[in-house]
């Protein structure tokens, strides 16, 4: 059962008492004005937002409604876990159109599923009538020692979480209108690396960032926020199959990490550890930029990988 205190009569709040019953235990403390957070001591808070809007992040009937509203929150927690924070709540705001009306209690299992996966709850949010579905997520977090795009240093090894390419090859399919294809469920059902990101912390990472834009253009982001040149090798870039390193270079939200070390991760225990690959791709130098070493990439579009 949630601990929610109790609300009032209402439309709105009648939604909003459906969804909390449908989430249980995965939300805590809603229905006070604001939300309140105790923090471990000595650790900083983290915050971050993100909004996913119909027919600019996602379009209906591409994916089903759980797995829309999974997407959006799974993107605001790869914020935290970019940082290496640890979840401590998620809010949440819809604005959901008379067209979804039925559709309310499969966006609620949706980030259920999110918020259950990476062990945090729903703490409170805002529900709200409009023209297009639209689900913003603020994800607060907490860590003693961030990681951040400013850490890296040269000399520092490259590193990337999982396999890339999946979520690029799935939307092209479907713009073509086509099935999604033999990668649908990373397109479908990505992973904020929220455990990995810790673990990659604790062993001596000094910089990360999630893969949302792609690597080449989210490895551009670091090498600014660092003031040094990122060389990545394009021949060891992991891919998923039948997928070239040039498609997984400009795959947009893989939700993935790059991640700079000034001393050797290791591998084979982060395999064991995480079923999923850290494959060392390049290293960073004095300079500016990103340098691909083997391959040609386009330049990164700058605008959202899901949009039309």
């Amino acid at each position: 059962m949630s601990n929610a205190l109790p609300l009032g009569p209402g439309a709105e709040f009648d939604a909003i008492r459906s969804m909390l019953e449908r989430w249980g235990p995965r939300a805590s403390g809603v229905g006070d004005d604001a939300a309140v957070l105790g923090l471990p001591r000595g650790e900083s808070l983290v915050a971050s937002v993100d909004t996913a809007v119909e027919n600019r992040h996602f379009v209906r009937g591409w994916l089903t409604t759980r797995e829309l509203a999974r997407r959006a929150v799974v993107a605001a927690l790869s914020d935290l876990a970019a940082m290496a924070a640890t979840p401590a709540g998620v809010l949440i705001s819809l604005i959901v159109p008379d067209a979804w009306r039925d559709e309310l209690l499969g966006l609620a299992d949706g980030v259920g599923d999110a918020v259950r996966d990476a062990g945090t709850y729903i703490i409170g949010g805002n529900i709200s009538a409009g023209d297009e579905l639209s689900i913003t997520t603020t994800v607060l977090g907490h860590v003693y020692v961030p990681l951040a795009r400013s850490g890296a240093h040269v000399g520092d090894r490259l590193y990337v979480t999982g396999r890339l390419g999946g979520p690029a090859d799935a939307l092209f399919r479907l713009r073509d209108g086509r099935d999604a294809g033999p990668h649908r469920d990373r397109f479908a059902r990505p992973v904020a690396r929220i455990a990995e990101a810790r673990w990659l912390a604790e062993r001596g990472a000094s910089a990360a960032i999630d893969i949302s834009d792609g690597l080449a253009a989210d490895a551009r982001h670091v090498a600014a926020a660092s003031g040094v040149r990122l060389v990545l090798d394009s021949p060891d870039i992991p891919c998923v199959s039948d997928v070239p390193a040039e498609l997984a270079l400009a795959s947009g939200e893989e939700y993935e990490l790059l991640v700079a070390s000034p001393v050797a991760l290791d591998a084979a225990e982060f395999e064991a550890r995480f079923g999923i690959p850290l494959t060392p791709i390049g290293i960073v130098e004095h300079g500016s930029d990103v340098v691909v070493r083997g391959a040609r990439v386009a330049a990164p579009s700058g605008h959202d990988h899901f949009s039309r």
